[in-house]
């Protein structure tokens, strides 16, 4: 089965399926974008700006002002692929979001989800 292109994703549709994801399991938006921005660097003006402008997830994370240098340590599996085997940089980073959202709807503190 082919691969889906992560890069064309559009963050701000793929955004509230994170929030939903989060939220369902009794965490909050607050708390997603909170991963994001320790993720990216970005801030709150900085992440609706890429909202409104309907960036893909390639533009997105070419424009973060900052990708974590603590983000490699986001290991482990999502969507059947392990993270740290993905060539593609975009998507080893967007696998990163959706694993960093994944620990947060399970229950993983937020001190052990920032790899603090």
């Amino acid at each position: 089965m082919p691969r889906m292109n992560i890069r064309a994703l559009k963050f701000a549709k793929v955004y509230p399926m994170l929030v939903r994801k989060a939220v369902a399991k009794g965490r909050t938006e607050a708390e997603v974008d909170e991963v994001t921005f320790w993720l990216t660097g970005y801030d709150r003006a900085g992440l609706d700006d890429q909202i409104t402008r309907g960036t893909d997830y390639e533009t997105f994370f070419a424009e973060a002002p900052r990708m974590n240098p603590a983000a490699p340590l986001i290991k482990g599996t999502i969507c059947g692929y392990r993270i740290e085997d993905i060539e593609d940089p975009v998507e080893q980073q967007a696998r990163w979001l959706d694993k960093l959202v994944d620990e947060l709807a399970k229950g993983r503190p937020m001190e052990k989800i920032k790899r603090g």
